[in-house]
């Protein structure tokens, strides 16, 4: 006890003014007052989203599985890192221990990491549908899919052990930022450039190739369709019987592409959301790393922190089945022994239909 303290007064009482003593009374007040409020919106967004995701056969898929692994990511950045945040825009200093100035960063950190890597293996699972359709049932059975979430969360938290441990630079108070980050360690040594590669640099670089590739594969899928069409139009005017289950099996596998596009398209809204959220307080810090400008600054803690909070957004406005789903878990009924602990049972969001194709059988908008 008598160290925390310590720490808390060395901190404290630094001779270097923090970041955050450079801000103005009124911004630090506004900016505590919108973290909170993004802090609400993101617990019940992403809390909602997980239920829904649950209780909704339809739309209840692979993708899913890795789409709950991100919501449970920035609820927990949300519940765990945002009241920090808050606090030290009220306080502009650091007053928790030197205890919670460990663990908070690392919370903070890992979740991030979890974040991305989630984004990353629904942008790969979207690549293996679309451009390597037979892998998909292989590569996609339950125990793979429990393992790759797995690994986004121990990997994500286990690369930080050594700098939590103070080996590898070391989690303490930063009284330029006034508040508690990365460090460099006794040796001088510091992990923030490694896992600002690894965890970040590496994982967009995946979503941008496999994103390459889904476009090009769709691209020319669409070509050779059109090719197909205008074949058929050029043909005979009647058609036979294998011509007309032909024809209504190219129509369900247009329309299970298209819903393959839609999902694939709001992940990729998702990612490119955070790189918006992401990138301005990165560059804030780099081309004003004096804090001459503090509202830029401010605004780039403001977008970063909503980054937890902006992807149930999207599901509402990019997916109609997320929609009903939103709206049939808000209605549901409380499971009692012996019942259904499915959705509201009037409801038609939540009923499972059968499968229009082989592509519709794996992933559906």
């Amino acid at each position: 006890m008598d160290d925390i303290m310590n720490f808390t007064d060395d901190s404290t009482s630094s001779i270097r003014p923090s970041e955050l003593s450079k801000f103005s009374p009124g911004l630090l007040t506004f900016a505590a007052i919108v973290t909170g409020f993004i802090m609400v919106i993101g617990l019940f967004g992403n809390l909602l989203t997980v239920v829904a995701l649950i209780k909704c056969p339809k739309v209840r898929n692979v993708a899913a599985a890795f789409i709950i692994s991100l919501c449970i990511a920035d609820f927990l950045f949300c519940a765990v890192v945002l009241p920090f945040a808050i606090s030290g825009f009220w306080t502009r200093t650091w007053s928790h221990g030197g205890a919670l100035c460990k663990l908070v960063p690392f919370l903070r950190y890992g979740n991030v990491g979890v974040s991305l890597l989630s984004i990353a293996l629904i942008t790969l699972n979207r690549y293996i549908m679309i451009a390597h359709h037979s892998w998909y049932a292989r590569v996609y059975r339950k125990y793979n899919i429990a393992l790759m979430i797995v690994f986004s969360w121990m990997f994500s938290y286990g690369m930080q052990i050594p700098t939590l441990l103070g080996i590898w630079g070391k989690f303490d108070y930063d009284p330029e930022l006034g508040t508690c980050s990365i460090m460099p360690d006794e040796h001088g040594h510091s992990s923030k450039t490694a896992l600002f590669v690894i965890a970040f640099i590496v994982p967009a670089l995946l979503i941008f190739i496999c994103y390459a590739r889904i476009f090009w594969v769709v691209h020319s899928s669409e070509q050779r369709m059109r090719e197909h069409q205008r074949s058929q139009h050029s043909g005979p005017g009647v058609l036979n019987n294998t011509d007309k289950r032909s024809t209504v099996k190219d129509n369900r596998d247009t329309k299970a592409r298209r819903n393959e596009w839609r999902i694939t398209k709001m992940v990729l809204a998702i990612f490119l959301s955070f790189l918006v959220c992401y990138l301005p307080i990165t560059i804030a810090k780099v081309a004003d790393s004096h804090v001459h400008y503090p509202i830029f600054h401010i605004a780039g803690y403001l977008l970063l922190y909503a980054s937890a909070c902006v992807n149930p957004i999207i599901y509402v406005i990019m997916n109609a089945q997320y929609r009903a789903a939103y709206a049939a878990a808000l209605c549901c009924r409380i499971a009692l022994p012996g019942l259904t602990s499915g959705a509201y049972p009037s409801s038609p969001a939540c009923r499972k239909h059968p499968p229009t194709s082989a592509i519709a059988s794996y992933v559906r908008t």
